[in-house]
């Protein structure tokens, strides 16, 4: 029909432009400001007369998802193995941390009760008995003996634990670890004591009650001042429970190195003992020397009470 367009000429037909359906009038497209046909514009675009590179473009997409997803997921799988072992020895490495910190907990409440029981059975030589067993000495060189002596008792200590755990044994560790920091703390607080002897600061009160005090000060690492009522009447409540805990941890600590086997930490244990003690010996007489009574000045004092169950304690510390 004259002024249609023949078929080999029609245009095809575009996805993303308006094209005009053909009205058999001869016209080539809507008139301005049409509308395509509803059945056109609703009807899905037919792939299989498009274009050959829209088919291409989307084969393409469909064969590198196809070959991504087995990676994705062989990846992914992985992940969810790695993940729950992963979490399962962190689990357990943070289980293991907190058990061994409160078994040392435990251990130290343990010590800091059978320390607190030790304590009223050390026996304490008064002055007239120290001057006796070491006559023409003045008080810094009777101090000198003392210190001198303990030194030597917590270094004997130190060196029989090393030898006793000579063979790594670890269900044995923690008991030698226990003797070995009460051992050195009755030595320690005899000597703290003997020490506020020498220097003329005994403090008041029965043997409980001194007990209670030397005990006090062996957990401070100072000197005891009888003018403050709060040092001579520190009854064993929670804070100074407390900070014995404390002391009896950082003392477990710096005795690890103690358990060293084929007898290394007996000489490593003879050694950081006679330190540690020494250093505790040097705070506790700074402090008594800002109080010191001279013995000339000194009043009577009456002898003082031995316990009745007195506590084992190395020789070397009694002197000649």
């Amino acid at each position: 029909m004259a002024g249609e367009t023949p078929f080999r000429k029609r245009r095809p037909w575009r996805r993303h432009g308006q094209q005009a359906p053909q009205d058999g009038t001869g016209g080539t497209g809507p008139a301005e400001g049409g509308h395509a046909p509803a059945e056109r514009s609703a009807a899905p675009p037919d792939h299989s007369g498009g274009s050959d590179d829209e088919r291409g473009r989307s084969a393409s997409l469909e064969v590198a998802g196809s070959a991504a997803l087995p990676d994705l997921a062989a990846r992914q799988r992985e992940q969810d193995r790695a993940e729950p072992q992963a979490g399962g020895r962190l689990h357990a490495v943070k289980r293991g941390v907190r058990k061994s910190g409160e078994s040392a907990k435990a251990l130290a409440a343990q010590l800091a009760d059978r320390i607190i029981d030790t304590a009223p059975r050390v026996p304490v030589r008064d002055l007239a008995t120290l001057r006796r067993q070491f006559p023409g000495l003045g008080p810094e060189e009777l101090a000198d003996k003392l210190v001198t002596g303990a030194c030597r008792g917590t270094a004997t200590v130190g060196a029989g634990i090393g030898a006793a755990a000579m063979m790594p044994v670890p269900p044995a560790m923690l008991a030698e670890l226990a003797a070995e920091v009460t051992g050195v703390a009755a030595i320690e607080m005899k000597l703290v004591a003997e020490l506020h002897e020498v220097y003329g600061r005994r403090p008041p009160g029965n043997l409980g009650q001194r007990s209670t005090a030397y005990l006090t000060s062996w957990t401070e690492e100072r000197g005891i001042d009888v003018t403050r009522p709060t040092t001579l009447n520190a009854a064993l409540g929670g804070q100074m429970k407390r900070e014995l805990r404390q002391q009896i941890m950082k003392r477990m600590a710096r005795n690890l190195p103690n358990l060293i086997p084929f007898m290394i930490g007996a000489a490593v244990g003879a050694t950081m003992n006679r330190r540690d003690t020494r250093k505790l010996a040097d705070r506790v007489r700074d402090d008594l020397r800002k109080d010191q009574i001279p013995w000339d000045r000194l009043p009577a004092l009456p002898p003082l009470e031995q316990p009745l169950n007195p506590a084992e304690l190395p020789k070397e510390i009694e002197g000649p």
